[in-house]
């Protein structure tokens, strides 16, 4: 499978990764670059998505970046695991609710190799951890597929701060929570990323007409 894959070690500004994303994608559809994993962390910034509402808005104070993907508001920062791509459906089935199930099936099964049992809801997108009897959120996805080109991506929180979903209600979900792995489990995650990788590039596979 001819997938680049790209590791940002800094931090990426969100309108740079985008516009990165935008234009591998028109190349994806030229045939002149090659698909995209792209792996990094954004610095601190809410974003909305094209179904947000603004009563989602607790603290007005705060600035939201309205974007071009699925879903509602959300918050990226240090300490969250970002996973972009673009994947061309057109070589594989042209089928959205499919390729959203390979995302799901690849945050599940890595984090289950860290011994963490999550599962996915089809009212809610998104990966669950049940704490006990709260149901919180550990993992977002957000998609846009233009010219059969998958983009955008996943965000899996690790360490980072959650008090700042409290300026939001986190994809306009009000009776659930948002946790982290390091709240869940203490353990080392560095090597998170790559099973990331491997688990995705593997159930691409299944994707292939």
């Amino acid at each position: 499978m001819n997938i680049e894959i790209k590791k940002s070690k800094k931090s990426v500004k969100y309108d740079k990764a985008i516009r990165f994303m935008e234009e591998r994608l028109l190349d994806v559809n030229n045939n002149k670059s090659k698909e995209l994993i792209w792996m990094l962390e954004h610095e601190d910034l809410y974003t909305a998505g094209t179904s947000f509402n603004e009563n989602e808005i607790i603290d007005k104070s705060i600035k939201i970046l309205k974007t071009n993907r699925g879903g509602k508001i959300t918050y990226h920062g240090p300490g969250q695991l970002i996973c972009y791509f673009v994947i061309d459906l057109k070589k594989r089935k042209k089928d959205i609710r499919f390729f959203i199930s390979i995302i799901e099936k690849t945050i599940i099964d890595t984090l289950r190799s860290f011994n963490i049992d999550t599962f996915a809801d089809k009212k809610n997108i998104g990966i669950w951890y049940n704490n006990k009897s709260k149901v919180e959120k550990v993992a977002a996805i957000g998609v846009r597929v233009s010219k059969w080109i998958a983009y955008h991506g996943f965000s899996i929180n690790i360490n980072n701060d959650l008090n700042k979903y409290n300026a939001i209600i986190p994809c306009g979900i009000k009776d659930k929570g948002v946790t982290n792995l390091i709240k869940i489990s203490k353990q080392n995650y560095n090597d998170l990323e790559n099973r990331i990788i491997k688990n995705f590039i593997s159930n691409l596979n299944n994707l292939n007409a």
